[in-house]
């Protein structure tokens, strides 16, 4: 079997507080993971491909700068 051509990838930037996050799994497990990480975190709406089976989203843990005073 051939190897698919890797997709362009746009250049990535990181925000304090900000992860970003890759699930992969069952379509089930993927729902259940994302509903879990939405009761504890601030999360952008999840990219979900390959059939459900996995999803890219952001995750806002808060402001990580560290305090001027």
């Amino acid at each position: 079997m051939a190897a698919r051509a890797r997709r362009e990838r746009t250049e990535r930037t990181y925000l304090p507080g900000i992860a970003d996050v890759r699930i992969c799994g069952t379509e089930e497990t993927v729902k259940a993971v994302l509903e879990a990480l939405k009761r504890e975190f601030l999360t952008a709406g999840a990219r979900l491909y390959d059939d459900g089976q996995r999803a890219y989203l952001q995750l806002d843990t808060g402001c990580t700068d560290p305090d001027p005073d």
